[in-house]
Parts: C-alpha cells; structure tokens; sequence
C-alpha cells in the first residue's frame, strides 16, 4: 500500500500548479486565454492591473478598469463584468470543457501612459477555495480542516480523472470516425480509377475499331 503514497502526493502537487503570467494591454482590444476545466469546478483569478510611470519608469497600480468576460465551450457568456484595478473573479464550471477568459481595460479610464501590466494567477478546483473562511464558519479545529482539505482533494482528483476519460472517450471515437472517413475515401478512389480505366479501355477499343487497327 505504501507505494502508492509518492504518486498520489505527486498528483496532488501537480494539481495546484497555477498559471501565473503577466502581459501588457496597449488599447481596448481584449487578450483571451483558453482554461481547460471539469465540470462542475470552481475557477478563480486573481489579477492586479499597473500602469506605466514615465517618471520613474516602473510599473504601479493603476486605477483603471478591468473588464472580464468568461463563455463557456458552448460560447455562452456565463460571466461578464467591470472590476476594479486589482482583485479577483470566480466562476463555477456547470460543463466540462474549453473556457475562454478574455480580459480588457476602458480606455476611458486611462490617463496618461496607455501601457498597462496585468498579472493573472488562475486557480481551480480547492485552491481557490479560501480554508480559513471555511474553518471560520464551521468552526473547525486544524484536524478537521486537514480532513476537510484532503478530502476536497480527492474529489477534485477523481472528477478530473473521470474528465480526462470522457475527453479520451471523445477523441478515440474521433479517430475512429476519421479513420472510417479515410478508408472509405479509399476505397472510392480505387472505384473510380478502376472506372476511369474501364472507361478509358472502351474508348480505345472503339476508336481503334473505327480505324480498323483491330
């Protein structure tokens, strides 16, 4: 049973890796990022918008407004809303599937410097759930939020595993589908070169027939 321990710690590591990434928005075009997420899964960011000092050259908060719209693989709008200059947003999953997160600024709101640093940290599943609230309001002791934390860990695991086998599911049948397509393309251009040929063999057998060369 002890074998086991390392992989399933080294999973759970491997879950909470976030994607932390800073970019630069110059005008009000929207940057778009694609989340893969699970049904039914929690997905927060954590944003913080700075704006280029010419004075001093360095980047600080801004007070401009963030804007963020979230469409679902169906391309929905399940989330679209103005925020402030840093802080966060949160949004829960109802389908599995391909998210796309699209964050833009007013340019209203700019003054001076048009050139803005947003950094982004996208959390999902138990991550983005704050345990301290959690112990707060349940008043539970340090055991309990471990349980707790554990066991939200190992849903967020199996519901991510039983994703990713509805997702091998899908892609599976998808080549099996493309590979029917191109065996059956096949065979159809074998038939209609057979055809041309026969077609073409005629031809020659009548034109050599009108010439009597045979």
């Amino acid at each position: 049973m002890g074998f086991t321990v390392l992989p399933f710690c080294l999973l759970v590591c491997l879950f909470h890796v976030t994607s932390g990434i800073y970019f630069h928005l110059s005008d009000s075009k929207p940057l778009c990022f694609i989340q893969d997420v699970p049904d039914e899964t929690l997905v927060q960011g954590v944003y913080r918008v700075e704006n280029f000092c010419p004075k001093s050259h360095m980047f600080r908060l801004s007070g401009h407004t963030f804007h963020v719209n979230v469409r679902d693989p169906n391309s929905e709008v399940i989330l679209a809303r103005a925020y402030s200059s840093e802080g966060q947003f949160v949004f829960t999953s109802h389908k599995g599937g391909e998210y796309r997160i699209c964050v833009s600024s007013d340019p209203s709101s700019w003054l001076g410097s048009r050139r803005l640093r947003v950094h982004l940290d996208i959390w999902t599943a138990d991550h983005a759930i704050n345990y301290g609230e959690v112990a707060s309001r349940d008043r539970l002791n340090d055991l309990q939020l471990r349980v707790r934390q554990l066991s939200d860990q190992v849903q967020t695991i199996a519901k991510d595993q039983n994703y990713q086998r509805v997702r091998e599911e899908y892609f599976r049948q998808l080549s099996e589908s493309t590979s029917k397509r191109v065996t059956y393309w096949s065979i159809a251009q074998l038939v209609l070169l057979g055809l041309i040929g026969f077609w073409q063999m005629r031809h020659l057998r009548s034109f050599f027939q009108a010439k009597k060369l045979v």
